[in-house]
């Protein structure tokens, strides 16, 4: 299916922002889906009023909440450093690049989100931003669904916080051609597909989904059947795998499941209990987390998100804290930045953005 959405910027109150100056935008993870066509039309106003509303009660609502409480002790010149590592990656068009080629939907929407955090985003930098996000609206090329997202995402962040004013007109029929094209990956599994060709949901995409029903400020069809697929994926291990052949359990995909379960109200105290074992297995030597018990080495990502789980699901106070502070401070580059990995050679601003969440959420009071 193909549909087509052009930029328009989401209308807010000046003392909406200031009431609650902490609801920055947070993160949305990699989704390789190729599915939406050119994005060209405009979002519809039932959108546009929906829009803030879901995100101001939401799983991503809790998240920004915590980074943002997290990261206010952070040494003012510390923080600096970070915002001029992630302006370095600002591209002439007003996007934001990776480690390689030009601006890119992705990218800028963790440049943006991290900029958010950090306090950061004044009207030009998100006026600058804006004219970025309304080129790529209009370019004419395929897009995947993490583009659309990451779009979304940007186009809130930069509006509400620079105020910028909304584009006129709207195509009512948006919403639908989105929920669609959400629907065209749905398995008989009850789970969402990684593409429109796979024959099996896939746990993380699964989560995606449920996230963008979110956006649009609508609830995903058949929630029952999404527990049942997100149970189906739980091992003996107490994790959750991507994929149902999988029998060894991912940092990632447990995150991704917990998130999904307390959302829909389904997580119970065996579960949970699965998961805190799970996590303690996946516990590296290096003080962060692993992404699987068969691999060596920690990475930033799988700590961010296991960090994340244990202050989700309430056992943070558990975690040896201070050994996880010391393997996020090791990754972090003297001139700015994180990197992934001990073995990871540069930075950029995806990876901050896991680093600087880690640090809020080791920093932040926890329950």
């Amino acid at each position: 299916m193909e549909f087509r959405l052009q930029a328009v910027w989401l209308t807010s109150r000046k003392d909406r922002l200031k009431a609650e100056p902490q609801t920055h935008r947070s993160m949305i993870m990699n989704l390789q889906n190729s599915f939406l066509g050119r994005l060209t039309e405009r979002l519809p106003l039932s959108v546009r009023l929906t829009l803030g509303a879901a995100l101001y009660d939401s799983f991503l609502l809790r998240l920004t909440k915590r980074l943002a409480s997290g990261l206010q002790r952070l040494d003012p010149g510390r923080a600096a450093r970070h915002v001029n590592f992630i302006l370095r990656f600002q591209q002439a068009d007003g996007g934001f690049a990776g480690r390689e080629g030009g601006s890119d939907l992705y990218y800028t929407s963790f440049a943006v989100r991290t900029l958010a955090l950090l306090d950061a985003l004044d009207h030009s930098r998100c006026q600058n931003i804006a004219t970025y996000l309304k080129s790529a609206a209009a370019a004419k090329r395929e897009y995947s669904l993490i583009d659309l997202v990451s779009w979304l995402y940007s186009v809130m962040t930069v509006q509400l916080i620079g105020n910028l004013a909304p584009f006129s007109g709207d195509t009512e029929s948006f919403a639908d051609e989105v929920t669609a094209s959400l629907e065209a990956f749905r398995r008989p599994d009850g789970g969402y597909a990684k593409t429109n060709e796979g024959g099996a949901g896939s746990t993380y995409h699964t989560f995606l989904a449920a996230l963008c029903y979110e956006l649009l400020g609508r609830s995903a069809p058949d929630v029952a059947g999404i527990e049942r697929f997100v149970l189906s994926r739980r091992r003996d291990d107490g994790g959750f795998v991507e994929i149902g052949q999988m029998r060894r359990s991912g940092a990632n995909p447990t995150a991704a499941a917990a998130a999904l379960l307390k959302q829909f109200g389904s997580m119970d105290d065996q579960t949970k209990g699965g998961i805190e074992t799970f996590l303690s297995k996946v516990r590296g030597d290096e003080g962060g987390f692993r992404a699987n018990t068969q691999i060596p080495f920690c990475d930033l990502l799988s700590t961010f998100t296991a960090l994340l789980t244990a202050n989700e699901l309430g056992f943070a106070k558990r975690i040896d804290s201070e050994s996880c502070l010391r393997y996020v401070n090791q990754l972090e580059c003297s001139e700015g930045g994180f990197r992934g990995a001990a073995w990871d050679g540069g930075a950029d601003p995806e990876y901050t953005f896991y680093g600087l969440g880690a640090l809020a959420l080791l920093q932040a009071p926890v329950a």
